[in-house]
């Protein structure tokens, strides 16, 4: 089915695929081998310990390789259409890029660095991955918005933005709970000491990184 899509569409299509199947394998194993509760563990606890921990980290790395090549297509594509439109300065382009790219490198270092390994060299990794992806996220908005109705259509531009406002509500309130707890563990049990900090921090942080994903999707249209 991804091969037969026109132009690159393939590639958001495969980053999409391949990304929630990371996500859901990781968790699927995790929760069978009981490394981790089925209650929304956070993302990175499902792939700590073996044999979830190879997959995750091999998984998550080739998800980081497809988003580079996603933003650099979007980069160029929009370089191209702004060649004749002239709808924003090629610098925030290059600024968007940019920022996507660091939050690519903080993908591949939550995948190499496991959380109970080295648990600060993770967590820095995780913030430049979600943060960075969350601004990103919100400059291409922009960006979707300044190219229309030309290069695109206003019902994407809105989902896209409203994915990028939800992202960034849950961003906060996930950094701020995940600040509260004040132990480093994958195996949280309801009722025991910062398990709701733990919760709400894990909700935020699964909601973020699907709209990653759910943003991306937009994207086919656009490669085709």
């Amino acid at each position: 089915m991804l091969c037969c899509m026109p132009g690159v569409a393939f590639i958001p299509a495969l980053l999409v695929s391949w990304s929630s199947a990371a996500f859901i394998i990781s968790y699927v194993i995790a929760v069978l081998a009981g490394h981790v509760e089925p209650l929304v563990p956070y993302i990175s606890d499902t792939g700590t310990k073996p044999p979830e921990s190879g997959v995750f980290g091999f998984m998550i790395n080739i998800s980081a390789l497809l988003a580079v090549i996603t933003m650099c297509i979007r980069y160029l594509l929009i370089e191209k259409q702004n060649e004749s439109s002239h709808f924003i300065r090629s610098s925030c382009n290059i600024l968007s890029l940019c920022i996507g790219l660091v939050g690519c490198v903080g993908m591949g270092i939550v995948a190499t660095f496991q959380e109970l390994s080295v648990p600060s060299v993770h967590d820095i990794g995780a913030l430049v991955a979600f943060g960075s992806g969350v601004v990103y996220i919100t400059l291409q908005s922009i960006i979707s918005y300044k190219s229309c109705p030309k290069w695109n259509t206003y019902l994407v531009c809105h989902i896209r933005m409203a994915i990028s406002v939800i992202s960034c509500i849950a961003f906060i309130p996930m950094i701020v709970f995940a600040s509260e707890v004040s132990m480093t563990k994958i195996d949280w049990t309801p009722g025991e000491k910062d398990y709701t900090y733990h919760l709400m921090s894990a909700i935020c942080e699964w909601t973020v990184a699907f709209g990653f994903i759910f943003f991306f999707l937009t994207f086919i249209r656009d490669f085709k």
